[in-house]
């Protein structure tokens, strides 16, 4: 059976211990080189994980001709230069979100992108692969709930440590970025397109630099979405939806316990129904996906213009809230 020969850049945290078990669970998918700026750290990853290949730069693994897809969950401030530098190689990518830290970067990596017609870049949006979400949008589409006019959606955690590369504005740290991509993702998901106009609240650590508290409401055709996500609150996510005939609640709505099954709880008047879904991994769904479509030269599962739509909508939150005023997308 044909796999994809995938390289990871960097040993980041997300990387070692969710997206690289995941990948090598799948069928299309073989991990076969891992690259460190510590040469140490890379050859430790590659014995923890069993990947025959360590590389002690970035450079040297997209030199190797035998890769011929990348996965970057470098900081966010590495994406884009990273990335470019793999498409220049040859390579596929599978980019962690968020794809860039602003708009214009995301924009700069679409143009560049038109000179590789036969190479992919894909944000990593994991959470879209989760069977719960099929079943969601074909309970909206089909009018489980009614016409869907609201969802609302909560994301948050708790890190005060000034090491962690979220706190690090220079990186592109902060919740917005972090975790807010995934509920302005989920709502033009479950909507089909893109808001029109956005308005947000971002409060400043002083300390750090970055946002601690991002709040926002994303006005579409048909109806609104709000969100908010913290970085130093206690961890919570949530996710509700409305409709003018019932409401569903997502348990986990990203990042669902890889060992447990999850459930999503459909309300209709009194009464209240609960679909629950077996454990899987979507980090596996996810690369499975991609691979895929690289060795039957199909689209991307999920295309760039759709990291460029979530960028365009995180910058306007943030205009928004410097301008104290609406802002039309």
């Amino acid at each position: 059976m044909a796999k994809v020969r995938w390289g990871i850049l960097s040993t980041a945290r997300i990387g070692i211990d969710k997206v690289i078990p995941g990948m090598q669970k799948g069928k299309y998918s073989e991990i076969a080189a891992i690259a460190s700026r510590d040469g140490e750290k890379a050859r430790a990853a590659s014995q923890r994980l069993g990947i025959p290949k360590a590389y002690g730069s970035y450079d040297d693994l997209l030199a190797d001709k035998e890769i011929q897809a990348i996965y970057n969950p470098l900081p966010n401030h590495l994406h884009v230069p990273l990335t470019l530098k793999a498409l220049k190689a040859g390579k596929h990518v599978l980019c962690e979100k968020p794809l860039g830290v602003n708009l214009p970067e995301v924009k700069n990596l679409q143009k560049n992108l038109k000179n590789y017609p036969r190479l992919m870049v894909m944000e990593a949006f994991m959470y879209r692969f989760h069977p719960q979400w099929k079943k969601i949008r074909a309970m909206i589409d089909d009018g489980t709930i009614g016409k869907m006019s609201h969802l609302h959606s909560v994301f948050t955690y708790h890190n005060v440590n000034p090491a962690d590369i979220r706190n690090q504005a220079d990186a592109g740290g902060g919740g917005l970025l972090d975790i807010g991509c995934y509920c302005i993702s989920m709502s033009r998901f479950l909507f089909g397109s893109d808001p029109r106009r956005v308005c947000g609240s971002v409060e400043i650590d002083p300390r750090f630099k970055t946002d601690r508290l991002a709040s926002g409401i994303l006005v579409f055709e048909h109806g609104t979405a709000s969100f908010s996500c913290a970085t130093q609150l206690a961890p919570s996510q949530r996710a509700e939806i409305f409709g003018n005939s019932g409401r569903i609640e997502i348990q986990f709505p990203f990042t669902p316990p890889l060992d447990q099954s999850t459930r999503v709880v459909v309300h209709k008047g009194s009464e209240k129904t609960e679909i629950e879904f077996e454990a899987c991994d979507q980090y596996t769904l996810q690369g499975e996906s991609f691979s895929q479509a690289i060795l039957n030269g199909t689209p991307a599962p999920t295309p760039l213009e759709d990291a460029l739509a979530n960028m365009k909508v995180i910058d306007g939150i943030i205009g928004s809230s410097r301008k104290r005023a609406w802002v039309r997308l």
